[in-house]
């Protein structure tokens, strides 16, 4: 691992955020004009930097449309009327792939 994977980042470009979810760049511009949450900031070339906090809502947003099958609309009301169960929901379901993820990695060393 290099030694900036170990650092905490300040800012995110589109792409890396694009490649962070699998997802097009066009798909990132349009969930910032959908969602205000989403609050990137611009260099003098216009290019936009995304701090973590970004980040985290697009997870949470990854999370209601992509995963649980919200409309745009859904995944808008449901962050407006109740941010701190999509946060905690969020959290939840991040702690579970982290603990399978461990389990899986368990479970492989155990078999060689």
């Amino acid at each position: 691992m290099e030694k900036e994977d170990n650092v905490a980042r300040i800012y995110y470009t589109i792409g890396e955020v694009a490649a962070m979810f699998e997802v097009n760049t066009s798909l990132i511009r349009f969930w910032e004009k959908e969602f205000d949450i989403i609050q990137p900031k611009k260099n003098k070339k216009g290019n936009r930097l995304f701090t973590q906090k970004d980040v985290d809502n697009f997870h949470l947003i990854y999370n209601l449309v992509k995963e649980r099958g919200y409309t745009l609309k859904g995944a808008k009301e449901k962050l407006r009327k109740n941010p701190e169960d999509s946060t905690r929901d969020y959290e939840l379901i991040k702690s579970l792939n982290k603990m399978e993820n461990f389990l899986r990695g368990i479970k492989k060393h155990l078999e060689s």
